[in-house]
């Protein structure tokens, strides 16, 4: 038992996490699949480009949650099933895995960047805020997206590290989580890091693309 429930626990949070609610919201709300324009990325950000806010926010709000709830469950009610930071870990990183592969749409996820906000947010809130408000300072500065995503997934595990003992006590699994997090997330920007080098980034804000075009999110 001592090992099944934290495997079962991380089937549940990846489960959760192949949740893609990007191409969820928009078929509930008979829009075009995320996946068919703009960057074809099946995230907040691509969704807002099919001109629906609303769309794009009920997505964002989603994907988060699902990064949330796992942890947010294993840290109120693990403890007496053995569940312990070692399990925070395992389910942060299996419902953030389950976003970028999810099972129920051929493994073809988006980013990350919601998901991985709602597990900071399900680790400490205050976690969660301080790379919230990472992403919108860079994000109003200089209106890339994908340029304020990888800043504030660099800036999630200095703010963990930073703060030991004085906002809440640091453990190494969930550390080494949120690290593996921002490399991935990372890894998953490569192509956009590429566009801004070339200055071929999409803004926030820009127009939907036309089809054929190349843009971010």
């Amino acid at each position: 038992m001592t090992v099944l429930y934290p495997l079962l626990a991380a089937v549940a949070a990846y489960l959760l996490g192949s949740l893609s609610f990007a191409v969820i919201v928009t078929r509930a709300m008979g829009l075009s699949d995320p996946r068919t324009y703009g960057s074809k990325n099946p995230g907040a950000t691509n969704v807002l480009r099919s001109g629906s806010r609303a769309a794009a926010i009920v997505t964002l709000l989603f994907d988060t949650v699902k990064g949330w709830l796992p942890v947010a469950l294993v840290l109120w009610f693990g403890a007496p099933h053995g569940l312990h930071d070692g399990t925070v870990a395992l389910v942060a990183i299996a419902a953030f895995l389950g976003h970028l592969w999810p099972v129920f749409f051929r493994f073809e996820g988006g980013k990350g960047v919601a998901t991985a906000l709602g597990v900071l947010l399900g680790i400490n809130v205050w976690l969660g805020l301080a790379s919230a408000a990472t992403w919108i300072v860079i994000a109003v500065f200089f209106r890339y997206s994908s340029l304020a995503s990888l800043v504030a997934a660099a800036f999630a595990p200095v703010y963990y590290l930073l703060v030991d003992g004085v906002v809440w006590q640091a453990q190494e699994p969930i550390a080494a989580a949120i690290g593996a997090m921002a490399l991935l997330l990372a890894w998953r920007h490569a192509p956009n890091i590429r566009r801004m080098i070339e200055g071929r980034e999409s803004r926030l804000g820009s127009r939907k693309p036309e089809p054929g075009e190349h843009r971010s999110g």
